[in-house]
């Protein structure tokens, strides 16, 4: 978590906290994070130098006013618009997710794998996670064609490698180790 992040991100927490809008403020960061992910269009405006900033903070607005975000989410952003740092958009909603994490109990998980896996499979892993953790999982799906096959799990700062590739790599330096040739 950057500082700069972290700190907008306190900051509007603590407000939602003191203003009784915390479950508000925590559904819009949410929506307003997976708009950012999803949106390569709001990615690129946003990190577009040549944007003025009265656009670039009314095309903001006009995002944060489709998805419904409270004017309390909506006056951060254009804070950070005002000040010139909505090019660090992407720190604070990462912070205001794991603060807010952090908030409700939960833990993030992040699941690679290298092509789409199924429902039922996030679904049991989900399940074992939340077991394993005693925690709310809330997965991350992501891809990367170079594992080759099997997943790449992250919970916080452990990692549990069953990728193919990751299978290879021991294999050849077991090989190399024992004098083989691979």
């Amino acid at each position: 978590m950057s500082a700069l992040g972290r700190r907008y991100a306190k900051a509007l927490l603590d407000l939602a906290r003191e203003q009784g809008e915390l479950e508000p403020v925590l559904r819009d960061v949410g929506s307003l994070a997976n708009a950012w992910k999803t949106s390569s269009d709001l990615r690129e405006i946003v990190r577009n130098p040549v944007v003025p900033r009265p656009a670039l903070k009314a095309a903001v607005d006009a995002v944060m006013e489709k998805l419904g975000c409270s004017k309390l989410v909506r006056n951060t952003v254009n804070l950070l618009a005002d000040k010139g740092r909505l090019a660090h958009m992407e720190e604070v909603l990462q912070a205001l997710e794991e603060l807010a994490e952090a908030e409700t109990g939960s833990v993030r998980v992040e699941v690679v794998s290298a092509k789409p896996l199924s429902d039922a499979y996030y679904a049991r892993l989900t399940e074992k996670l939340k077991r394993a953790t005693d925690r709310e999982v809330v997965l991350v799906k992501k891809q990367d064609p170079s594992l080759i096959g099997g997943v790449v799990t992250r919970v916080g700062d452990q990692v549990f490698d069953g990728s193919l590739s990751n299978r290879l790599s021991e294999l050849r330096e077991t090989l190399l180790a024992n004098g083989d040739t691979p």
